[in-house]
């Protein structure tokens, strides 16, 4: 079996800038640091940092008073750290800082007085806190194409989208076009919001895709970028496309007869993830490797300066 890798596959700036955060947290305040939601969405990721001393919670009233809390990667509504900061909490903020400028984007609009239409999954704690940086009522939330040809703005002159970070590529273009066709004047970011681990991950996966027989995408189940991947392979030639959480979960079984296996992995999955299945595979077939890359990462993001002193 040849297994083909994708590049880039796997962590991200801003996951990686978020794993740190919580480990340098425990390094300087000791055990346990509250996260506020599952850090990034990845099940090993967050139950290795419960082995450091991370203790993850969905609200803040499970956080003991003058503890110390990490807020996630997907970002939080403004009443956290104003409920945090009342509290005396000594609170990290581990937003991306790709989410943080859409966070910046829904502000400058809603301060000029526009209606913003966002475009993301409902539920998303990315979009839930992006949503929440506004007042309630500001921000409309479509996430097919259906739903743009009804949304109905109350001025479309005064008007303006923003993005999950993690979205399809090409689901969010068809949104975007029903929109620029149904609101012409609407005014869209100035640099796309879909973050660039995002863009090439999807890339790499579109140019493997055709070559593989099957697919196999790690990460979560709560993972947008990850289930995305999932979709952008079908779509791009290779049916036999499935999500795994790790090696223990692969049904060799359902591989029988296949020659070429893609593997990429989503961007809150660790890199140990790939190589577990790519060991499995080894104990049960002739493998050869082949990596195909798309572009080479080089972007980093620093730790708040609360950490980096």
């Amino acid at each position: 079996m040849t297994l083909v890798l994708a590049s880039p596959r796997g962590f991200c700036a801003g996951v990686d800038r978020a794993i740190h955060i919580v480990e340098r947290a425990l390094e300087k305040y000791g055990a346990p640091v509250y996260v506020r939601h599952e850090i990034v969405h990845n099940r090993f990721v967050v139950e290795s940092l419960a082995q450091k001393g991370a203790v993850f919670v969905e609200e803040l009233d499970e956080v003991p008073d003058e503890a110390a809390v990490v807020f996630s990667a997907h970002g939080v509504p403004k009443t956290v750290p104003a409920e945090a900061d009342r509290r005396g909490l000594t609170s990290l903020d581990a937003t991306c800082p790709l989410v943080t400028k859409v966070h910046r984007e829904a502000e400058l609009h809603h301060a000029m007085g526009r209606q913003i239409i966002m475009i993301g999954h409902a539920g998303h704690p990315e979009v839930i806190g992006t949503i929440g940086q506004v007042p309630d009522g500001t921000v409309l939330l479509v996430g097919t194409p259906e739903e743009a040809e009804k949304v109905a703005p109350k001025n479309a002159s005064m008007l303006a989208y923003i993005t999950q970070t993690t979205l399809s590529v090409d689901d969010a273009a068809a949104v975007t076009e029903v929109l620029q066709r149904r609101f012409p004047e609407i005014v869209g970011p100035k640099r796309e919001d879909i973050c660039y681990a995002t863009t090439n991950r999807q890339a790499a996966v579109k140019t493997i895709a055709p070559k593989c027989e099957a697919l196999m995408v790690i990460g979560s189940p709560n993972s947008s970028n990850s289930s995305r991947l999932v979709e952008v392979a079908a779509r791009a030639g290779c049916a036999r496309s499935v999500l795994v959480q790790r090696a223990a979960e692969v049904d060799w079984s359902l591989l029988d007869g296949v020659d070429r296996l893609g593997i990429t992995a989503g961007a809150s999955a660790p890199e140990i993830l790939v190589e577990e299945v790519v060991a499995a595979a080894r104990e049960r077939f002739d493998v050869t490797i082949e990596e195909i890359r798309v572009t080479t990462e080089t972007v980093t993001f620093k730790l708040p300066q609360a950490l980096s002193e």
